[in-house]
């Protein structure tokens, strides 16, 4: 059973906005979106934050959480990754290897420009850590508050309502080869083990889930 969060506009703890409420701004062009490039890049490969935590209620409709439940079975609760569904399923239901998208938190601010406006980007996770595929290869699982996520082979790329929100350059940019190689749309990610979590959590990697009892006897008997 999916537990539940008692978090919204009207109760302690939640900030519910809309898309429509969140304003304009004069978007960035390719030069400058490259500019802010190096702050992004400073992001730590391991032992990142969680920064901010945000559901969507219902279509263009956001939630910035101070807890948030991640669940194995429906994802971020509260969020609508379960009734979406997914064009990438034969069957058109939600696709499992994106019960989560993750967004690097520095790369978000600079789409965005104004911290108010990084909801817009539409990911549950807002982390501060190095997400390229060099650093979280496919597979890779991530330690968060007391969950545990993992990387996705599934692909998070920007679309026409990532360019209506922060201008056609920085979807081209995101999408670009720089971008792609730094993962700065984000990543999918699925729920391994259900838990909870908060801005200010560590996010961490673990050792790969395939290492053998027999790897963990070895490397223990030479560090000894």
């Amino acid at each position: 059973m999916a537990a539940e969060i008692n978090l919204g506009p009207d109760r302690p703890g939640g900030n519910h906005d809309t898309v429509e409420h969140l304003g304009t701004v004069k978007h960035l062009d390719t030069a400058a979106l490259q500019a802010g490039l190096g702050h992004v890049r400073e992001s730590p490969p391991d032992h990142g934050t969680l920064e901010m935590i945000v559901r969507r209620p219902a279509v263009d409709e956001r939630e910035v959480l101070a807890v948030g439940i991640l669940d194995a079975d429906v994802g971020l609760a509260g969020d609508t990754w379960q009734v979406r569904g997914s064009s990438r399923t034969p069957d058109g239901s939600a696709h499992p290897g994106m019960q989560l998208t993750v967004i690097n938190s520095r790369a978000a601010l600079l789409v965005a420009q104004d911290p108010g406006r990084r909801i817009l980007a539409g990911d549950q996770l807002y982390v501060d850590l190095d997400l390229s595929p060099a650093n979280l290869p496919a597979g890779t699982r991530l330690a968060v508050g007391s969950a545990v996520i993992e990387v996705s082979e599934e692909p998070h790329l920007g679309c026409a309502k990532f360019a209506a929100r922060f201008g056609v350059e920085a979807l081209r940019f995101v999408n670009s080869r720089v971008g792609r190689g730094l993962r700065l749309r984000g990543l999918n990610a699925r729920i391994l083990t259900s838990g909870t979590v908060r801005p200010g959590d560590r996010i961490s990697k673990l050792a790969p889930a395939n290492r053998t009892a027999a790897n963990r006897t070895a490397a223990d008997g030479a560090a000894a």
